[in-house]
């Protein structure tokens, strides 16, 4: 197609598509090409974000959901006219008109209608109280008429019924549903075993879910009362949401003779043009290679297609990878490549962990060497690295069981993002490669996510390339030899270090004060629990009080973790493991009158599960009047310090190990830093404590203890390094005190001990010469740190027992002091257990 000038382009809708087509056009034409845009939009307001409507009920406004301001229209001369649909085209004169009565001639159209929701022919469909969800001005009127239902439904359990269930959650009706008359959630998405880790996942967050469902009728008067289904099973509701899919919006291509598909969508060539060559149509209107694409990425690929090559250009629409990562519910789902593809054509690994809620499987080719697609849910964390795996063709590794489980042998699986070919592409939504990443970091010194978002827009669509591009800009800089500053997120441009040595400096003691002083916008899920971990580890201050509850980790939010089947775990202390009959007998009574799971545990610790909510401030009341305190194990913060019992009763033992387990347990109890600690003491080197195998370890000998640093089991287990040998109790502690504080100031978020100093410049040398040898000159500082915390230690369980403030954070439900009644157990050797999730 030749390059055009002096051309009239009208665009028919203003969705996300449309837009996206006239910031194309825009900034790709050149100065000597005169276009003329105008825009119909059937909507009353500008383009916005489509992808994320739900996070309007949980606090967005419609303004934060919009692409660009009507200035921008205005500023880049497009006519915008909104609230007028286009009625007719003709053709023959190349004129549209509106419903306004707008005539506009045009040289080119895009058609760019989108596409609607789905709703069954249902008898009763019509009634007040049901909806569907698609516009904001539908999450309105779901929004009003949610606050006098009850219990809604929403009819559809695909990833825009999903959605819709997410928003019936956040406007808090009792009872929230989700039917779907296939036999899984999600079926285009995930198989049969992803379907029920998803289904037990959205279960345990308060939805019901009905598969296998055929809905028959909408009972009710004028108001919706319920549905009646197939196998004549009634559901009762008062609202109804439907999300059964999409319709592409082409009634207006039909009026005008384009050729459409009987089953709906503009029928287009490779260059997206329709039947009359001078019509293009793009988004989910459009029908390419006999598929309707549903998702945002090919809508986005599309108008990229459609600008280059009325520019002159050359760009054809190829068929599209459906690939896609979600996040529903905060469960996180991803697909790509052949999901659903099986044996013998491929070989496939599974991975399931029902108890985590994490279902991962890669299809690899019958010969091993290429990765062919796969499924994810609850854990997408390597969803872009197999993504472009798969994409590139990338020979796969011997065990390509790493691919999904990690390296059992040290090294990571495959060569990393770097190890990409430069065509590989990482931002779908706007056809970004690596090599044009590569080009930006390099020769335009790009070197921050918003500076790349701005130059060549990577990561301003779904946002699921974000934590590849900036592996991508981390590994070129530190090719062109330039410092890497690992900062917290878009909200701090701090790294975590250098954001606790301010918050320190400045004496902030809130959430929102470090917002204030450091930051700016309104914080995420990854700054608020990372701030909340700083002001624990500089103050050690009751976490729930000020403005600190809300930015906790959900287990930490009420001091307890929570357990399968919604109901939480009680961890009293018991340093050392050591533990009076009194004591037990207190367990024993407390066990039985709230009918709890006991089980002694790895740490020399008794464990009690099963509880209720509401009834965890009683429990701790009764455990803190017999002397018990918080065991921290829903915290990042010090766990325990497992003993064997050393000189006391051992003959072998050369150390009273219990004794100082004890010591050093309530000297570091309460303690908060990047990630949990773990301790031991053996009383001689037979080592029947584990201590080798804990962040900090002390061994007895003949001359005192030996101090080891930087071990941890669990999946990738290493063994702890010596950092001092045959000191005294008072100087062992001193070192651990150092070595403690120099981790809690200079690691990652969220980062082992053992891979803290993996990380390290210089290893264990260097971390001897600053604990030990002191180099740096900052061990009575560590050391003054550490007291200033060990002095304001208060037990947090102690202190919200005695707060009646406190207290009422623990209820299921707001307006009544009730148990979750959804909670359901089943006996297991003469106690109880969480039912399993179906």
């Amino acid at each position: 197609m030749n390059a055009i000038t002096n051309t009239h382009i009208v665009v028919i809708g203003n969705g996300m598509v449309g837009y996206k087509f006239c910031e194309k056009l825009l900034a790709r034409k050149k100065s000597d090409q005169q276009i003329t845009l105008t825009v119909f939009g059937e909507e009353p307001r500008v383009a916005y974000d489509r992808v994320h409507l739900s996070e309007y009920f949980a606090g967005k406004t419609a303004d934060d959901l919009t692409l660009a301001s009507a200035d921008w229209y205005a500023d880049n001369g497009i006519r915008l006219f909104l609230s007028d649909p286009v009625v007719d085209i003709d053709r023959d004169e190349k004129l549209v008109r509106s419903h306004h009565g707008h005539i506009v001639h045009y040289d080119y159209l895009i058609m760019a209608t989108g596409s609607g929701a789905f709703v069954p022919s249902i008898p009763g469909v019509e009634k007040d109280g049901v909806f569907v969800y698609r516009t904001i001005e539908d999450l309105e009127l779901i929004q009003s008429y949610a606050r006098k239902a009850r219990k809604g439904a929403v009819l559809g359990g695909g990833l825009l019924g999903l959605e819709a269930a997410k928003a019936l959650l956040d406007l808090g009706l009792e009872e929230a549903h989700v039917v779907e008359f296939a036999s899984r959630l999600m079926p285009r998405q995930i198989d049969d075993a992803g379907s029920r880790i998803l289904q037990s996942q959205l279960e345990s967050l308060g939805l019901q879910i009905h598969l296998a469902k055929s809905t028959q009728e909408i009972v009710g008067g004028d108001c919706i009362e319920g549905m009646q289904f197939n196998d004549n099973t009634l559901l009762d509701v008062d609202m109804l949401v439907i999300s059964a899919g999409i319709r592409p919006r082409d009634e207006l291509a039909k009026i005008a003779g384009l050729e459409t598909h009987p089953r709906g969508g503009i029928v287009v060539n490779n260059q997206l043009q329709t039947s009359d060559p001078n019509i293009f149509a793009i988004g989910e209107c459009a029908l390419a290679h006999h598929m309707i694409y549903g998702l945002i990425a090919p809508g986005y690929e599309m108008a990229e297609v459609v600008a280059t090559l009325l520019l002159g250009g050359e760009k054809e629409f190829l068929p599209y990878d459906m690939s896609t990562k979600l996040k529903l519910i905060g469960t996180d789902v991803a697909s790509f490549g052949d999901p659903f593809i099986e044996e013998p054509a491929c070989k496939t690994i599974r991975y399931e962990n029902k108890a985590k809620g994490i279902y991962k499987r890669i299809n690899v080719s019958p010969d091993g060497k290429t990765l062919l697609g796969g499924i994810l849910v609850g854990d997408v964390e390597q969803y872009n690295m197999l993504l472009q795996t798969c994409k590139s063709k990338t020979i796969l590794p011997p065990d390509s069981e790493d691919l999904i489980l990690g390296s059992r042998g040290g090294e990571e699986a495959g060569a990393g993002v770097m190890g990409f070919p430069d065509d590989a592409l990482m931002c779908s939504c706007e056809a970004v490669t690596k090599g044009m990443i590569c080009h930006e970091v390099s020769e335009k010194g790009n070197h921050t996510m918003d500076a790349l978002k701005k130059s060549c827009k990577a990561g301003t669509g779904c946002g699921g390339c974000v934590p590849m591009v900036k592996d991508i800009i981390s590994g070129v800089m530190k090719q062109n030899g330039i410092y890497v500053r690992n900062v917290v997120c878009e909200h701090f441009d701090y790294s975590r270090q250098e954001l606790l040595d301010l918050v320190k400096m400045n004496g902030a003691k809130t959430y929102g004060a470090v917002l204030d002083e450091f930051g700016k916008g309104d914080g995420c899920e990854v700054c608020k629990p990372l701030v909340a971990s700083l002001l624990a580890s500089l103050w050690n201050e009751n976490i729930l009080q000020k403005d600190r509850a809300t930015i906790q980790d959900s287990n930490d939010r009420y001091l307890a973790n929570i357990q399968k089947g919604g109901t939480y775990s009680v961890v009293p202390r018991i340093p050392g493991g050591e533990i009076t009959p009194e004591k037990l007998i207190i367990i024993g009574q407390v066990a039985q009158q709230y009918n709890l799971y006991t089980k002694i545990t790895g740490g020399q610790r008794i464990d009690l599960f099963g509880a209720h909510l509401n009834d965890l401030p009683d429990i701790w009341e009764q455990l803190i009047d017999a002397g018990f305190e918080s065991g921290h194990a829903y915290g990042k913060s010090l766990r325990t310090v497992k003993s064997c019992v050393g000189s006391t009763w051992c003959r072998f033992g050369v150390q009273d190990s219990v004794t100082f387990a004890i010591e050093v347990e309530d000297r570091y109890k309460g303690l908060r830093s990047p990630h949990k600690l773990k301790s031991a003491v053996s009383g001689c080197v037979r080592e029947c404590a584990e201590a080798q195998s804990k962040d900090f370890g002390i061994i007895a000998t003949e001359k005192g203890w030996n101090l080891y640093v930087c071990g941890n089991g669990g999946s990738k287990p290493q063994h702890a390094q010596l950092l001092a040998t045959d000191v005294d109790k008072e100087t062992c502690l001193k070192l651990i005190d150092r070595f403690l504080m120099f981790y809690i100031k200079t690691a990652d978020p969220l980062t082992r001990t053992a891979t803290w100093l993996n990380k390290m410049e210089g290893g264990m040398s260097y971390l001897k010469a600053v604990v030990v040898d002191d180099v740096l000159g900052i061990a009575a500082e560590l050391e003054s740190d550490m007291q200033k915390l060990i002095d304001v230690y208060q037990c947090e369980w102690k202190e919200v027992v005695q707060n009646p403030e406190l207290r009422k954070r623990f209820s299921h439900f707001v307006n009544a002091p009730v148990k979750d009644p959804s909670i359901a157990f089943e006996t297991m050797r003469d106690q109880k257990r969480a039912k399993e999730w179906a």
